[in-house]
C-alpha cells in the first residue's frame, strides 16, 4: 500500500475528515495519513484504542514514536496522559493498551536502525520562555531529524526553514500556512526546499513538528 508516499509533494490532511479504519486488533481504529508497505509499514497514523482495548506484545524492529493527544496510553512502563511524547526504538518491546480509552498519533519504521535511545516527556513541561508569542522547545535532535514542539499565541508565527522537510500536527488550535486553515487534526507536509511560515489564529495553536527526516523515508526492512 502507498498513500502520500510522494515525498517532494506538499500534504494536507485533516485528520477528523479520514474514516476510521480497523487494525487487526478489536477495539483499535486507525486514521492513516502516509504509509508505505502492508501491516508491516512505514506510516504515519491517528490511533484510537477504545477503553479496555489492547495490542498483544510486540517488538518495534524500525522504532516507534508517538504522541498522546486525549485519554491514556499504557504499557508494562507506565501510564502516558495527554500530551507526551514518547520514543521506542528499534529492538524496544511492549504491549500496549489503555483501560480508560485514548488517541495517539504515531509513526513507525522511521528511525536510524542503530538509534537505542528510549525516552518519555511531557511536551508542554519542557517548553521555554517565549520570544513573539512563540515558546518552543526540542523534543529530540540527531543527524537525521530535529523534532520540536510550539505554543502559538493568538495571531503569532511559527518560521521554520530546515533542511530535509518540514512535518508537523496541529495539536490543538488553529493556524494559516499560506491560503491553508489548519485546525486541531490537521497534519502538514512540506518537501524539501519549502519553508513553513505557521500562523496563529485568534485561539492560539499547539504545534509538534518535526524536520530535516524526509531524504531518509524508505519502505520498512521486512
Amino acid at each position: 500500500m502507498e498513500l502520500n508516499a510522494d515525498f517532494t509533494r506538499r500534504v494536507l490532511v485533516h485528520s477528523d475528515s479520514v474514516d476510521w479504519q480497523a487494525s487487526p486488533m478489536p477495539g483499535v481504529d486507525r486514521r492513516m495519513l502516509d504509509r508505505i508497505g502492508g501491516e508491516v509499514a512505514r506510516a504515519t497514523t491517528i490511533v484510537r484504542y477504545a477503553p479496555e482495548s489492547k495490542f498483544s506484545a510486540h517488538t518495534h524492529s524500525g522504532g516507534e514514536e508517538f504522541i498522546v493527544l486525549d485519554g491514556v496510553f499504557q504499557d508494562e512502563h507506565g501510564d502516558f496522559p495527554a500530551g507526551t511524547y514518547v520514543r521506542n526504538p528499534p529492538t524496544s518491546r511492549h504491549t500496549p493498551g489503555s483501560a480508560p480509552g485514548c488517541t495517539i498519533f504515531v509513526k513507525l519504521w522511521q528511525f536510524d536502525p542503530d538509534d537505542r535511545t528510549q525516552f518519555r516527556k511531557d511536551m508542554a513541561a519542557e517548553l521555554g520562555a517565549a520570544t513573539d508569542g512563540v515558546a518552543q522547545t526540542v523534543l529530540h535532535q540527531d543527524a537525521r531529524e530535529t523534532v520540536r514542539y510550539a505554543h502559538l499565541d493568538a495571531g503569532a508565527t511559527l518560521q521554520v526553514s530546515d533542511p530535509g522537510g518540514i512535518e508537523l500536527l496541529m495539536i490543538d488550535g488553529s493556524a494559516r500556512e499560506g491560503d491553508a486553515a489548519l485546525r486541531r487534526g490537521s497534519w502538514l507536509r512540506l518537501p524539501e526546499g519549502a519553508p513553513l511560515a505557521l500562523t496563529a489564529g485568534p485561539d492560539g495553536a499547539r504545534v509538534w513538528m518535526k524536520t530535516g527526516h524526509l531524504p531518509f523515508a524508505k519502505p520498512p526492512a521486512v
